[in-house]
């Protein structure tokens, strides 16, 4: 059982290479019963990660959304650009296993995933996979403990 609540928006944004991708989960997404803030884009029209990345980071550091979902070409750029945010963990994910993983040992907030190198049913799965899976704390809890810049 997963630690995230509808009770909460999803918080969702992607450039124009995963808008595709972004446009798919937030429909997988509202038709499991979630609210979807979505921060765009809102075309295939070329445009600036960070600008989609920074919102929807700064509504999951806000605590208005239960968490978030980034895409991007390779979702390196998505990833680096929320992570600058304090209190958001955003992980990279290419496969189910890393998006268990980055719930379960990393306390993850936010997943990023690459449009260009995985299949979007693959990447509906790896969405449903974060969202169903729970932190595991413990030790886990004390490394993610050490994460922030003081």
């Amino acid at each position: 059982m997963s630690d995230f609540s509808k009770q909460l928006p999803v918080a969702i944004g992607s450039d124009h290479a995963g808008f595709e991708y972004k446009e798919a989960i937030k429909k997988h997404l509202e038709l499991a019963g979630w609210q979807v803030r979505d921060f765009g884009t809102r075309s295939t029209d070329s445009v600036d990660y960070p600008d989609y990345a920074h919102p929807t980071a700064a509504a999951v550091e806000a605590g208005e959304v239960t968490f978030g979902v980034l895409i991007c070409g390779s979702a390196n750029g998505v990833a680096i650009t929320a992570n600058k945010h304090q209190g958001v963990r955003a992980g990279l994910c290419w496969d189910t296993e890393v998006a268990k993983l980055v719930r379960l040992h990393n306390d993850a907030n936010i997943i990023c995933l690459p449009a260009r190198f995985i299949a979007l049913q693959y990447a509906i799965q790896m969405v449903e996979t974060f969202v169903n899976t729970s932190f595991e704390g413990g030790r886990h809890g004390t490394r993610v403990g050490k994460m922030a810049c003081m």
